[in-house]
C-alpha cells in the first residue's frame, strides 16, 4: 500500500500575493494540482495535503477541481496550524495513519514538474532494494540554495545537510535533496516524535530522520529541471518555460507542425491531432482539441474548444466553442458562449457569435453579431446584419431557417423565427416572425427631394 502526504502549508512571501502560493497557475493548473496530476502512475490508496495558510481557500479550491482529476484515492486535508519545518509538517499525519503499513511518498506542493514516470521509478526502487528510506536527488551545476546529500557506495546515504548549515567544504558537492522522500511508514512513525530543532532555523527538518534509518537510498533523477521548486515570480516564470518546451516537442514528435515555437503556448491538457499548423502568436488553452489538417493562427486564442478537421482559424479568439470541419473563421472573429459552427462554414472579419449554433455551409462573412440564435444550413448573413437578443432583462432566441438570406444591416429582434428560403432586404428590422419562401422588406420608403438646398444669406 502507498500513501501520499503533500506539503503545501507555506505561506510563500517571496511570491508577494494574496493567493496561497500552491494555488498559483502555472499552464493552466494550479501548482498543488500538478502535483497531484503526478501521481497518476502510482494510484495511491490514500493522498493528504498538508495545508497551513490559507488552509480554508487551498481546501476549497482543490475539493471542487480534485472531483475532475480522475484520481481513485480521495484528497484529505490535514492541517499545520504552525509551520514549524517539513519533519513537523509530515508529523501532522501520525493520527491519520494509525493502523498504515506501507510505504508513504512526500512530496512538495511548489514543486510541479516532476514526471509520473519519475515517481514510480523512485518508488520502484524503493521496494524492490527493500529501503527503509529512499530519496529523490540530482546533480546541479549550481546547487546554491539545496540541501547537500551525501552518500557512499551504491548510492546509499550517509548524511543530507541543508544549504544554510554546510560548511565550505559541503557546499562543493554538487548532489542534492529534492525534496521527495519515501519512507516505510512503519519506521519513519516511530521516529518522527524523536526529531529536534537544532539548527539556525529551530524547525524540523524531515531530513533528520535519515541518519537514523538504515538503509536509505538515493535515486538520482535523469532530468534535473523536474526539482525545480517555486518560490517567487522568476521562478514561476522559468518552470512555464520548460513545461513549454516539453509540451511543444512532445507535439511536434507526433506531426504537428509549429511555426515559431518560441511564440507559442499550449497547455499540456491540449490535444493536437497529426497534419495540425501551429502558426506564431498562436496560445491553446484549457481542453481544446485540434483536428487534423486544421491551421491555427497568426495571432489567434482557442480555450476549451473544438477545431474540426481541415479548418483554418486566423487572428481570432474561440472559447467554449466548437467548428466544425473544412471552416474558416476569421480574422479577427470571436466565437464564445458555446458557439456551434457547422462543417464548411465561413465567419469573417469581424464577426462575433455567442451561444449561437450554424448549419453546414452557412456563411456570415463580416461585420456581424449573432446572439443567442439558431441558423440553418446554406444560410447567407449580409454585412452587419445582428440579433438584437436582449430586451434589458432578458436574452431571447433567433431561428433562421435553411437557405434564408439576410441583406447587410438587417437587425432581428428576437424572440423571432424567420423560415427557409426566406430572403430579408438590406437595411430592414424585423420584428415579427417570416414563414418559408418569402420577401422581407422592413424598413422606410426612400425619399428624394430635387433641388434641396439651404437657403444661404
Amino acid at each position: 500500500m502507498v500513501a501520499v502526504a503533500i506539503l503545501a502549508a507555506g505561506r510563500g512571501t517571496r511570491m508577494k500575493s494574496s493567493v496561497p502560493k500552491v494555488l498559483h497557475s502555472l499552464g493552466g493548473r494550479s501548482l498543488v494540482e500538478r502535483v497531484l496530476f503526478s501521481l497518476e502512475e502510482i494510484k495511491p490508496e490514500r493522498i493528504f495535503l498538508i495545508v497551513g495558510y490559507q488552509g480554508e481557500e487551498v481546501a476549497e479550491t482543490l475539493r471542487s477541481r480534485y472531483e475532475h482529476m480522475e484520481m481513485d484515492a480521495s484528497l484529505e486535508f490535514v492541517t499545520q496550524s504552525q509551520q514549524l519545518g517539513t519533519g513537523h509538517a509530515v508529523q501532522q499525519v501520525i493520527p491519520h495513519l494509525q493502523d498504515f503499513d506501507g510505504d508513504l511518498l512526500v512530496l512538495n506542493g511548489d514543486v510541479p514538474l516532476l514526471r509520473p514516470g519519475t515517481l514510480k521509478d523512485l518508488l520502484t526502487t524503493h521496494q524492490e532494494q527493500r529501503n527503509t528510506a529512499t530519496l529523490l536527488t540530482a546533480n546541479l551545476s549550481n546547487p546554491k540554495g539545496y540541501g547537500r546529500v551525501f552518500c557512499g557506495t551504491n548510492n546509499v546515504v550517509t548524511q543530507i545537510v541543508e544549504h544554510r548549515d554546510c560548511t565550505t567544504a559541503q557546499r562543493q558537492n554538487r548532489r542534492v535533496n529534492a525534496g521527495v522522500y519515501c519512507f516505510r511508514w512503519g519506521e519513519l512513525s516511530t521516529i518522527l516524535p524523536q526529531l529536534e530543532a537544532n539548527n539556525d532555523q529551530q524547525e524540523y527538518y524531515l531530513t533528520d530522520v535519515i541518519t537514523m534509518m538504515q538503509p536509505v537510498m538515493a535515486v538520482d533523477v535523469e532530468d534535473p529541471q523536474e526539482i525545480l521548486g517555486i518560490n517567487d515570480r522568476k521562478q514561476l516564470a522559468t518552470a512555464y518555460e520548460i513545461l513549454q518546451a516539453r509540451i511543444k516537442d512532445h507535439w511536434m514528435m507526433e506531426g504537428v507542425t509549429m511555426l515559431d515555437p518560441g511564440s507559442i503556448t499550449i497547455d499540456d491538457s491540449v490535444i493536437l491531432e497529426p497534419d495540425t499548423v501551429i502558426e506564431p502568436q498562436t496560445h491553446l488553452r484549457g481542453n481544446t482539441i485540434v483536428r487534423s489538417g486544421s491551421q491555427v493562427g497568426p495571432g489567434s486564442l482557442i480555450e476549451n474548444s473544438e477545431i474540426g478537421a481541415n479548418s483554418r482559424i486566423l487572428t481570432s479568439v474561440i472559447s467554449d466553442s466548437q467548428i466544425g470541419a473544412g471552416s474558416r473563421i476569421g480574422p479577427y472573429a470571436h466565437l464564445r458562449g458555446h458557439a456551434q459552427v457547422g462543417a464548411n462554414c465561413r465567419v469573417g472579419n469581424f464577426v462575433e457569435l455567442k451561444n449561437a449554433t450554424l448549419g453546414d455551409r452557412t456563411n456570415v462573412a463580416h461585420l456581424s453579431y449573432l446572439g443567442d440564435a439558431t441558423l440553418g444550413q446554406h444560410v447567407n448573413v449580409g454585412a452587419g446584419t445582428i440579433t438584437a437578443n436582449y430586451d434589458g432583462e432578458k436574452k431571447h432566441h433567433t431561428t433562421i431557417g435553411d437557405r434564408t438570406k439576410t441583406g447587410s444591416n438587417s437587425v432581428l429582434v428576437a424572440p423571432i423565427t424567420i423560415g427557409a428560403d426566406v430572403t430579408i432586404a438590406a437595411g430592414s428590422t424585423v420584428t415579427e416572425d417570416v414563414d418559408s419562401d418569402a420577401l422581407v422588406i422592413a424598413r422606410s420608403r426612400q425619399v428624394v427631394k430635387p433641388r434641396w438646398r439651404l437657403n444661404q444669406s
